[in-house]
């Protein structure tokens, strides 16, 4: 299940309120920021974790993506330029 990370009633992001433990149910409770990358989407999780994995080589990128380097290149940008905006929200 994707974790949620905007309200379904009026999309302003979520926080966490509780974590709680598998094992012995002991609960934790406060006011908790989701991390920064949670709050981006999926894909753009997805890609971060596959540009880690390829030693942020763009060229390997673009051929495990099947992409060209210039489309890789601008995804990056993208991400990086959204990554500065949710800082900035904080």
């Amino acid at each position: 299940m994707k974790l949620p990370i905007s309200c379904p009633s009026c999309q302003n992001k979520l926080q966490v309120k509780t974590l709680q433990c598998g094992n012995c149910q002991t609960k934790v409770e406060g006011d908790f920021k989701l991390p920064l990358l949670a709050a981006l989407p999926e894909d753009t999780q997805q890609f971060i974790i596959e540009f880690v994995k390829n030693s942020g080589s763009l060229k390997e990128m673009s051929k495990a993506l099947s992409l060209s380097y210039p489309t890789v290149r601008n995804r990056l940008d993208e991400i990086i330029n959204n990554l500065k905006t949710i800082e900035n929200e904080k």
